[in-house]
């Protein structure tokens, strides 16, 4: 049986964390949103674990953060043992101007809270719903769905393909998907055990013969008590011949006493494993899509990028893609979207997902230790907060700056600030959350307060549906009346974080990154900025 006439703004294919990210984005921004998967139910593997402290800052953004902060469990480094003894201890930290830190967390609970905050916004999920083919022409996307029982044909704007590595959206397109594959395979484990390492950090014993890695273990902490991650090389009687990226279907899964024989040989120090929750056999692949979208119909996630699990890169840059990408898809829905606003998603996207590839298979192969910059930049990268587009068409600056982040970088938080009103201090990241762009103007003298409230006019006055401004004034300025919400930045946290002085504006998107930059302030340069997103 087919059925026709079905019709969608956006239809989501996949609803892992990636999928729910762009779905539930989409619906904050007001968009009506189909979200389908092939699967009856939702996987509970603890496949991605870690939390970058980016994606915290997105799911505060989102309005999420506090039930992820309560589910997940802190990650504080990694201990390091070669031929059982210890070797390194690495701390995983952040600056203090940073709002989060390492958290891990199994994909089934990341899954399931993305589900509930979609729930809340009014979406939800159809199991057991495939999408078997795509054609598209200039006004929209024609898609087949299909249950067990009955196909059914619909229409929409978009489509966004966050079906995985074996991506039938991808598969559609005819879009090239080159790479590679490591020979290793590689058995997963969730279990407990009792020993003596701090709580939070992770494990890494190898057994090095001649210089060369000849046997590995990986504990990576999960909630709960003395509960772990566990993933090892597999044993001879395990291995394969599966040349795909992913889990092995074609094979038993590894049982308690395979991991307990690892365990033996490498654990640093006697233990015994149980509470066996999920195990598997995964195989390692690294591949780029040659384009993040074609036409109305776009990719993220692993249907765009797979690459080694090594610093827990794959998720939380597929989460970015969505986040990205959402926003621009709601204007262009709303058909508010400059021409070109949905071109930039590729164009700043897929550069991203050339480095986490070249990067985490470098990392793989060579260890952290073979990174050539310095410890602090490692981990800034690693928790995903140096991502950036300098070379976005979207972005762009007028003035010169002696410091503070570039446009097209991540807009960072400031603390300190205080309303008038409020009696307690505020962070920048509770001004800009929502789903508009947002204009923030500084000035540390009470004359530069006209040009303030001239541009704050001219800005909203061209984009009076798609964003807020408010002032941000040096903590002896008063400024008497605004017609924008205004804070003073009370420890100087803003000024530093943003190389602000004299009179300046950052235009913030809502993705929060740097679309624009100007110094001194200019009312033209702030409607370009606007201009080069909406229509």
């Amino acid at each position: 049986m087919t059925v026709h006439e079905n019709a969608v703004e956006v239809l989501v294919a996949g609803a892992g964390p990636v999928g729910l990210t762009v779905a539930s984005e989409l619906r904050r921004h007001g968009v009506d949103c189909r979200v389908v998967d092939r699967l009856e139910s939702a996987p509970q593997y603890a496949k991605a674990v870690g939390i970058q402290p980016r994606t915290l800052e997105i799911w505060e953004d989102m309005g999420m953060v506090r039930e992820v902060l309560d589910a997940a469990i802190e990650m504080r480094g990694q201990l390091v043992f070669v031929n059982g003894a210890e070797t390194a201890r690495l701390e995983m930290s952040v600056p203090p101007q940073i709002p989060f830190s390492f958290m891990a967390l199994p994909q089934y609970e990341t899954e399931r809270l993305l589900g509930e905050h979609l729930a809340r916004l009014g979406g939800g999920v159809e199991r057991g719903v495939e999408l078997r083919t795509l054609s598209q022409d200039p006004e929209g996307v024609t898609a087949t769905l299909a249950t067990r029982d009955r196909e059914e044909e619909v229409r929409a704007r978009f489509v966004v393909g966050c079906d995985g590595a074996h991506s039938v959206a991808r598969h559609e397109l005819g879009l090239g998907f080159e790479g590679g594959r490591f020979m290793e395979e590689y058995m997963l484990g969730d279990v407990e055990v009792s020993w003596s390492f701090p709580p939070g950090f992770g494990i890494r014993a190898m057994r090095m013969t001649d210089g060369e890695v000849d046997d590995a273990l990986v504990c990576i902490p999960l909630p709960g008590e003395g509960r772990y991650r566990m993933s090892m090389f597999v044993p001879p009687e395990l291995a394969g011949t599966q040349a795909e990226h992913g889990f092995a279907s074609d094979r038993p899964a590894p049982t308690l006493e395979h991991i307990q024989a690892v365990l033996d040989r490498l654990a640093p120090e006697p233990v015994r494993a149980q509470n066996l929750r999920w195990s598997s056999v995964f195989r390692i692949s690294h591949r780029l899509v040659d384009r993040y979208a074609d036409g109305r119909v776009f990719l993220c996630g692993d249907a765009a990028h797979i690459h080694p699990p090594t610093g827990a890169q794959g998720m939380n840059t597929g989460i970015q893609d969505g986040y990205n990408l959402a926003w621009k898809l709601a204007l262009a829905v709303t058909g508010e979207a400059a021409p070109g606003l949905l071109e930039s998603y590729d164009q700043e996207r897929r550069p991203v997902g050339e480095e986490v590839v070249s990067r985490t298979v470098r990392h793989a192969r060579e260890g952290f230790e073979a990174d050539p910059d310095d410890p602090e930049t490692v981990m800034m990268r690693e928790a995903q907060l140096l991502v950036g587009y300098p070379d976005s068409p979207l972005v762009d600056e007028d003035g010169s700056f002696q410091a503070g982040p570039l446009p097209g970088s991540r807009a960072p938080d400031a603390t300190g600030l205080a309303r008038t009103g409020a009696t307690f201090p505020m962070r920048l990241f509770e001004l800009t959350r929502g789903t508009d762009h947002v204009l923030l103007l500084y000035a540390d003298a009470a004359e530069e307060l006209d040009a303030v409230r001239g541009i704050a006019r001219a800005a909203l006055d061209r984009a009076p549906r798609r964003l807020r401004a408010c002032a941000v004034l040096a903590a002896d300025v008063e400024a008497g009346w605004l017609p924008i919400g205004a804070v003073r930045d009370l420890e100087g946290s803003f000024r530093k974080a943003y190389g602000a002085d004299g009179s300046c504006a950052f235009l913030v998107r809502p993705d929060g990154y740097i679309a624009y930059r100007q110094r001194p302030l200019e009312a033209d340069g702030v409607v370009r900025a606007l201009s080069r997103v909406l229509r």
